[in-house]
């Protein structure tokens, strides 16, 4: 179709991007997906793949080429273990991505920009406890993110922000709340604690050894939000006339040991906490739905249970695949070595 709207996401070939991808294929959109690599678990979707490393302006300018809509996804990052000591890689990697993907989109003539942030950008202080009140989109200021990962995300979007004031681009700007699902990271260190916590306990069914670590007291609370709403919710904001920052995710919190508890449930198996030392990030964090709600007319609607029902079956299959030796055969040692990566 001649007009059929151009679409480019960027970190296409990680887990949010990929199914990004996937549902604005079925919208009717054309798609160029962009990333350092493709997708690890399931082949595109995408009209276009292009392997481009957008820390480099020329390769944003060829990304950004022909294209209407940009979802700026692209971001070194991963799960807790790995933000917390890595900051110079992300705050020097991660803006060179955004910088460049955002000014090579203006010189392009892309018409809507929707940049996706973080949670992470809010401020320590009002995150130090467990039973922590949601956080409201004002909630940003006097800013005092955790991380180098925060900080870079908070400066991102005051620069999406100066150039619809400035140039006239139509900026959107998402803050995640723990997305979570299938095709994503589930071990090597970079995955989020929804994954980990399904593959450690897989791993104790496998092994029939019930003990998990779990780093801290695990009693840090956080909302997770199943993929499918993330993507939904994405579009809808891309297709409204809001241009403020938004947060997208769950507003129902809870800790991380009701989390292992409730996927020991769905795997039908006992499981023994071992708490470790080990980052937590911020003490509590939940996210207030009530712009959302406003905004968009529409709230996350997968609860917990089921996305990760959804998420323990997809990665219980990569445990066996991967590790799927009859218990008995499985060393001590090598349950050990398994079993060692914590949350």
């Amino acid at each position: 179709m001649s007009d059929q709207v151009k679409v480019l996401v960027t970190g296409a070939g990680g887990f949010i991007g990929h199914h990004l991808v996937n549902f604005l294929k079925h919208e009717g959109y054309w798609v160029r997906g962009v990333d350092l690599k493709e997708p690890e678990f399931h082949a595109t979707r995408a009209d276009e793949f292009e392997l481009l490393d957008l820390r480099r302006w020329d390769n944003c300018l060829e990304a950004t080429r022909g294209v209407d809509e940009v979802y700026a996804l692209a971001a070194d990052m991963g799960g807790m273990g790995f933000i917390s000591s890595h900051h110079a890689q992300i705050l020097h990697n991660n803006a060179l991505i955004n910088l460049h993907t955002l000014e090579a989109a203006r010189v392009q003539g892309v018409k809507r920009y929707l940049y996706t942030s973080s949670a992470c950008i809010y401020p320590e202080y009002k995150q130090l406890v467990t039973e922590v009140t949601p956080l409201k989109e004002e909630d940003a200021y006097p800013a005092q993110p955790q991380d180098a990962y925060g900080w870079e995300k908070l400066v991102t979007e005051r620069l999406c922000t100066h150039y619809r004031e400035d140039y006239g681009m139509e900026t959107r700007i998402v803050r995640f709340h723990n997305i979570f699902g299938p095709l994503g990271t589930w071990q090597g260190g970079r995955e989020k604690a929804p994954a980990a916590l399904c593959r450690k306990i897989a791993l104790a069914k496998l092994a029939g050894s019930p003990e998990i670590e779990i780093w801290g007291d695990g009693e840090q609370t956080r909302s997770f939000c199943y993929i499918d709403d993330c993507a939904a919710g994405l579009y809808k904001l891309m297709r409204s006339d809001y241009c403020k920052p938004l947060n997208l995710g769950q507003d129902r919190m809870v800790s991380i040991n009701q989390l292992a508890d409730i996927i020991a449930d769905i795997a039908n198996v006992p499981i023994v906490k071992k708490h470790v030392h080990g980052p937590q990030g911020v003490r509590g964090r939940n996210s207030d739905n009530t712009r959302l709600n406003e905004v968009l007319g529409w709230a996350p609607e997968i609860s917990l249970e089921e996305g990760l029902q959804r998420t323990y079956a997809w990665i219980e299959a990569r445990v066996i695949r991967n590790y799927g030796k009859p218990p008995q055969r499985l060393l001590e040692t090598e349950v050990a070595a398994l079993l060692g990566h914590a949350v």
